[in-house]
């Protein structure tokens, strides 16, 4: 059993610069790969508007998934699907990895379509969502609990533009607030007010909490 995502490009036919918006995305996935390498396979296109990667451990795979956002500037957004389940490999002559199939990958597109709902309905800042594959057997209290955690973060996550994100981002990875506001050519009183405006302290924290054990 792994963690399957699949993360799917919102409003791509409406991007100004589609290529450049592309850098972004691979530049965001390669920048918290480095900085936590947690990813088995990083996210990596698929087709269309589609990306997919997997992980080891469902901690690891919302601990880098909220880096991804956060690394994101303004205007280019993921919607991520999270599958749990089995995923294997279809030999093919027309490639030499054959293709990837199985299980998660079908939970992370229900998960994907459950997001495109609550976006419409009750919850337009919704980004994340787990779906557990039947053949699984994993409690249905955790994955309750961590869909209500993905809801309340990304909500929190959606209200932030980008210098936040930034400086949430380095907030999770353990930098000083002193640091950042160095970086942001700001002082570190006008840093600490942005973040607790924003509840980023409750992003940071519920990142710290997630087990993470890389590499």
């Amino acid at each position: 059993m792994v963690i399957a995502v699949t993360a799917d490009i919102i409003g791509s036919r409406q991007l100004d610069d589609r290529i450049e918006a592309q850098q972004h995305f691979d530049a965001a996935i390669a920048r918290a790969q480095q900085d936590l390498p947690l990813a088995a396979q990083p996210l990596r296109p698929t087709v269309g508007d589609e990306q997919q990667g997997i992980y080891p451990t469902l901690d690891a795979a919302l601990a880098s998934l909220l880096l991804i956002r956060l690394a994101l500037p303004d205007g280019v957004e993921f919607r991520f699907g999270i599958g749990v389940g089995d995923v294997g490999r279809i030999p093919s002559t027309a490639s030499k990895d054959g293709i990837s199939e199985g299980p998660g990958w079908w939970a992370a597109r229900s998960a994907i379509e459950h997001v495109q709902a609550l976006q419409k309905r009750a919850a337009p800042e919704a980004r994340t969502w787990i779906v557990v594959h039947e053949s699984v057997q994993m409690p249905l209290e955790q994955v309750r609990w961590a869909n209500a955690y993905l809801l309340a973060r990304d909500e929190l996550v959606g209200g932030m533009r980008e210098r936040l994100r930034r400086l949430t981002y380095g907030r999770c990875l353990g930098r000083t607030q002193r640091e950042l506001a160095a970086e942001e050519g700001v002082t570190q009183s006008a840093v600490s007010q942005a973040l607790t405006a924003a509840g980023s302290a409750a992003v940071v924290e519920g990142f710290r909490l997630l087990e993470l054990n890389p590499g």
